[in-house]
């Protein structure tokens, strides 16, 4: 992995000792996909990603205010990502949440990531969102929140939830999460709750937008049926920034919110 090239704010955790690799389960038929989508486009496009630009487009889109509830698994998973309704048995409503939570500096807002403990049992080691399941009775937004507390100690009177990002399914827990769009007026004071979190960090759209950190694969899993695609593949993304690798659902969750506001903004 490449060096991050930012120097951490104070109030986020620095990498002070190497980072364990992922377990990134490749198949062995995997192969190099597509270019970012956003890679033709003019260097000025991919800067002055705002707040206030995000939120535009997240409003035209209809994706201000709260999520819809009781979307079916086939009307939230992009095609690219589905799987055949046979494999999720009875998985129709969201079953954990996170929280994109957005600050702005210099003009560019910035994502608040946190890299997982490794001594968890699921996604250990990898980059995500603060977030985790839903508790009894709890919306998307109040499960988000809480989790984003406890996490991170980002406190909930400093986030305005504003909207939402569609739901991706994961196969490693089983959860399919509903992605919270916050604000925060500036940025938070934050502190890693070290049984749940190695690391906290935050990268702007701008660096996450640029096509030298993207890549694509194309996987195909046994016994995976994947809608319109010739030979059973799906797409898995990846970025590389910060000295961290960001992949699975969580770069699917970038990947819409970079492809909402830079192809139809």
């Amino acid at each position: 992995m490449r060096p991050g090239g930012r120097v951490p704010h104070p109030n986020v955790a620095p990498m002070d000792r190497p980072v364990p690799p992922q377990v990134i389960p490749r198949p062995p038929t995997w192969r190099p996909g597509e270019p970012a989508p956003w890679g033709d486009l003019d260097e000025r496009t991919r800067h002055g990603l705002s707040v206030e630009r995000i939120l535009g487009v997240l409003d035209r889109q209809g994706q201000l205010g709260a999520a819809p509830t009781g979307l079916a698994t086939g009307q939230v998973l992009d095609p690219a990502v589905a799987l055949d309704e046979r494999a999720l048995p009875g998985l129709r409503q969201v079953s954990s949440a996170v929280l994109a939570a957005l600050f702005e500096e210099a003009g560019e807002a910035r994502l608040i990531f946190t890299r997982r403990s490794t001594a968890l049992r699921s996604h250990r080691g990898e980059v995500s969102f603060p977030g985790g399941r839903l508790d009894p009775g709890e919306g998307p937004v109040e499960a988000a929140l809480r989790e984003a507390e406890e996490e991170i100690g980002l406190d909930s009177a400093l986030v305005t939830p504003v909207g939402w990002i569609h739901p991706v399914f994961t196969l490693a827990s089983g959860s399919l999460i509903m992605p919270v769009v916050a604000t925060l007026e500036t940025r938070p004071h934050l502190r890693a709750s070290p049984a749940e979190v190695e690391r906290i960090f935050d990268v702007s759209l701008r660096e996450l937008a640029d096509p030298a950190v993207f890549h694509e694969e194309r996987w195909r899993i046994e016994g995976r049926e994947i809608p319109d695609s010739a030979d059973n593949s799906f797409a898995v993304w990846f970025f590389e920034v910060k000295g961290e690798m960001i992949w699975g659902a969580t770069a699917r969750m970038i990947h819409e919110l970079l492809s909402l506001v830079l192809l139809l903004g």
